[in-house]
């Protein structure tokens, strides 16, 4: 084998000749070449560049530093950390150029240099390549909003519908409240339309572009509330995120953070809420940095605040803090003029959310609706219509539509004892249907939340638990 045959073979002569061969191609089909030293001096330039830098002679480049020769350069970036920038945009002289940047290395790996290439020196030849580029930043964006809008108030004043004096004055106070970005607490039964509300006040406030994140208090297990709330630092715990995970404060920072039950919040969490109320900063579970926020609180319960401060369950000076301005929402009872552009509302939204064509609601209907009392309020409300209107073959409510589906003082309108005309059951057993319809009610008048359906019937959630166990509802034992 000759020697010639032998160096053609030879990997490392080929892979010599092809950087070679590269270099060669490169500097011919390019629009300009530059090289750098480790320092970012200037210890190559090609004739092809000279006009475009301003350059008569390649000797007036050489030696200067690289930012002298290109303002803004990148060039020495790459010598430095060693990293190439592949494809990028490059003004020079006014004009946009396609350049990419790479590395210099020497025989051991080190980096002893850099070098740039001009791809193009008319960017509409790329304009192709640069809409598909834009096209993929464009379904970034809509990716991103997509995104956000899980944390999206969707909400507004004209939602809250309504002109009896309760809802005049709650709607004019909230308007109040948009305009600031005071704490709010808002007051009422369970289904009053508290998170509607708070809705409406981010969404008419200069927060309105920013998250709203919701919290129900007393849906968080006692153990996780501190970490839900503030965050907690990377490996804070053993079995914690090695990330850290931010918490509900920084999720909702420069939006609304809207705390549901706020009654509920253990005492030893409410030290800690009263000081990111009033120093507007938190520090995560686990770490000793202290990061300001900026979030407007708007709480909300349908307990007794005050009530449950002088039992000592709640701070006062965090129910002071809190109730800077409180909006007390009227229960659906105390509205029955309202009733009306209620239901249209609601089935509104319902026909929106399902297939209720032309559905509607007729006077006799509002007048078996307005005879009852709404212990569940505008949420039990929006059940009945919406179990109406499943059940109705015509879309039309009227009386006949709610006779079976509306509870009277807390059972169904047909007599639990009488399943059929003429027809008697036992009382132990008309008893036990009475109770099973109650707990059902309950359940739905309260959206599914036992603490407050137990709370509606008066009886505690262990209570509530084993009553449903007995009827085959639930599992019968409290979550853990």
């Amino acid at each position: 084998m000759s020697a010639s045959s032998a160096s053609i073979s030879d990997p490392a002569y080929l892979r010599a000749r092809a950087m070679e061969t590269l270099f060669e191609r490169l500097e011919q089909l390019c629009e300009g070449a530059i090289a750098i030293d480790r320092t970012g001096r200037v210890v190559y330039v090609n004739e092809k560049y000279l006009a475009a830098l301003g350059l008569e002679r390649t000797s007036e480049a050489i030696g200067r530093p690289i930012e002298e020769v290109i303002p803004n350069s990148m060039m020495r970036k790459v010598a430095e950390t060693g990293e190439p920038i592949l494809l990028d945009i490059m003004e020079l002289g006014g004009e946009q150029l396609v350049v990419t940047r790479m590395p210099i290395e020497d025989e051991n790996g080190t980096v002893i240099g850099a070098i740039g290439f001009v791809l193009y020196d008319h960017i509409e030849s790329l304009k192709p390549l640069l809409a598909r580029v834009a096209q993929l930043e464009s379904d970034l964006r809509l990716a991103r909003r997509q995104l956000s809008n899980a944390r999206a108030a969707r909400f507004t004043f004209a939602d809250f519908v309504g002109t009896t004096a309760g809802i005049a004055q709650a709607k004019e106070f909230a308007k109040r409240a948009a305009r600031q970005s005071v704490t709010v607490l808002l007051t009422g039964e369970t289904g009053t339309g508290k998170e509607l509300l708070a809705q409406a006040i981010h969404n008419a406030s200069s927060r309105a572009e920013k998250p709203f994140v919701s919290v129900n208090v007393a849906a968080i297990p006692e153990t996780l509330i501190e970490s839900e709330f503030f965050g907690t630092a990377p490996g804070a715990y053993t079995g914690a995120d090695r990330r850290g995970r931010e918490g509900k404060f920084r999720l909702a920072d420069g939006g609304t953070l809207f705390l549901d039950e706020i009654g509920e919040m253990p005492l030893q969490l409410q030290a800690k809420l009263l000081r990111v109320l009033q120093e507007r900063e938190i520090e995560p579970l686990g770490s000793d940095k202290i990061s300001k926020v900026d979030v407007r609180v708007v709480a909300a319960t349908n307990v007794d605040l005050r009530k449950r401060v002088s039992d000592g369950a709640f701070r006062a000076d965090l129910y002071y803090r809190l109730n800077v301005l409180s909006i007390d929402l009227p229960p659906l009872r105390k509205c029955l003029d309202d009733l009306p552009d209620i239901c249209a509302r609601l089935i509104e939204d319902i026909s929106a959310s399902g297939d209720f064509v032309n559905a509607r609601i007729t006077p006799s209907g509002l007048s078996a609706l307005a005879r009852y009392d709404w212990p569940g309020n505008v949420r039990e409300l929006r059940n009945i219509l919406e179990r109406a209107l499943i059940l109705s073959d015509s879309g039309r409510l009227t009386s006949d539509d709610f006779v079976h589906i509306l509870p009277v003082n807390g059972a169904a309108v047909s007599t639990p004892g009488a399943r059929m005309t003429g027809s008697v059951v036992p009382y132990a057993e008309a008893e036990a249907e009475f109770e099973k319809q109650t707990l059902e009610h309950a359940l739905a008048a309260s959206n599914g939340q036992i603490t407050e359906a137990a709370r509606m019937l008066q009886i505690s959630r262990a209570t509530f638990y084993k009553k449903l166990a007995k009827f085959g509802l639930a599992s019968g034992a409290p979550p853990v």
